[in-house]
C-alpha cells in the first residue's frame, strides 16, 4: 500500500507539472493524494506505536526475569539460613535432653554432670532468632514493581510467603518475651556463669563435687529452666522446617516462571 501511494504521488506531481489533467480531475487527484498522505502518516504513527509497545514489553520482560532471578537467589540463601537455624536449635534441644537426663541420673559422674550443664548453657539456653533475605521483595514492594511479575497467582504467593516470614519473626519474639522473665531471675539466683569455663575463674574456686551438688540440689529449677528453652526451640524448629519446605516449593515455581519469562 505504501508503494502504491508513493507511485500515485509521483504520478500526481508529474501530471501537475505538465498540466495533463483538467481542473476537476486535478482536484480529484489532489484529494486522493491528500487522503493518501494522511493514510501514510497514520500508518507511520501506528508502526511507531507498535515498535514502542514491543520495546516496552521487552524491557518489562527483562525486568521481570531479573526480579525472578533475584527472588530465586534470595530464597536459596534462605534455605541455607533456615537449615543453619534448624541445625543449631536441634543441637540445643539435644543438650537439654542430655542435661535433664544427667540431672535425674543416680550414676552419672560429677564431671559428666558439669559437662552436660556447660553444654546446656552453651547451646540449649540460647534463644532462637529469625532473619531472611528480603531485599528483592522489599524492592518490589517499595517501588510498586510487583506488577512486573505478570503471573498474578505467583505474585500473590510471593506476597503470602514473605508474610509468613513476618509471622514467624513475631512468633519467635513472643516466645522470647515469655521466656526472658523466667530466664533472668534463674540466671542470677543460681550464678550459672560459674559453670561457664570462660567466666568460672571470676568466682570463688569450687570443687567439681561442690558444683555437682549445687546442680543436683536445684535439680527442679534447672530442669524447669531447660524445659522452657526446649519448648521455644522445638516450636521454632517446627516453624523453620515448614518455612523451609514452602521456600523450596516457591523456588520451583519461580524457576518455572523464569523459564516462561525467558521465552517471552
Amino acid at each position: 500500500m505504501i508503494k502504491f501511494f508513493r507511485r500515485f504521488r509521483k504520478q500526481f506531481l508529474t501530471e501537475k507539472a505538465h498540466g495533463r489533467a483538467g481542473s476537476a480531475g486535478r482536484f480529484s487527484r489532489y484529494l486522493l493524494y491528500a487522503i493518501g498522505e494522511i493514510i501514510l502518516v497514520v500508518i507511520g504513527i501506528l508502526i511507531a506505536l507498535q515498535i514502542n509497545t514491543w520495546n516496552e514489553e521487552r524491557k518489562s520482560a527483562d525486568q521481570e526475569a531479573l526480579y525472578l532471578k533475584r527472588l530465586i537467589a534470595d530464597n536459596k540463601q534462605d534455605l541455607l539460613t533456615f537449615s543453619g537455624f534448624i541445625k543449631e536449635l536441634n543441637i540445643g534441644k539435644q543438650s537439654v535432653e542430655l542435661f535433664s537426663a544427667a540431672l535425674k541420673s543416680s550414676v552419672v559422674s560429677d564431671s559428666m554432670l558439669i559437662h552436660k550443664a556447660n553444654e546446656y548453657f552453651k547451646y540449649g539456653s540460647i534463644f532462637p532468632i529469625f532473619s531472611s533475605s528480603r531485599s528483592t521483595f522489599e524492592d518490589l514492594s517499595s517501588t510498586g514493581n510487583l506488577n512486573v511479575i505478570r503471573n498474578s497467582e505467583l505474585r500473590d504467593k510471593i506476597v503470602q510467603h514473605y508474610a509468613l516470614h513476618v509471622q514467624l519473626a513475631e512468633r519467635i519474639q513472643v516466645a522470647t518475651d515469655w521466656t526472658l522473665p523466667l530466664d533472668g531471675p534463674f540466671t542470677l539466683k543460681n550464678n550459672i556463669m560459674k559453670f561457664e569455663p570462660t567466666t568460672a575463674f571470676l568466682f570463688p574456686e569450687s570443687s567439681p563435687e561442690a558444683l555437682a551438688k549445687e546442680l543436683r540440689d536445684s535439680k527442679i529449677d534447672y530442669i524447669s529452666n531447660a524445659a522452657a528453652h526446649y519448648w521455644i526451640n522445638a516450636d521454632a524448629i517446627s516453624s523453620f522446617e515448614k518455612l523451609r519446605t514452602l521456600t523450596s516449593l516457591l523456588i520451583e515455581e519461580l524457576e518455572r516462571e523464569l523459564g516462561v519469562a525467558g521465552k517471552s
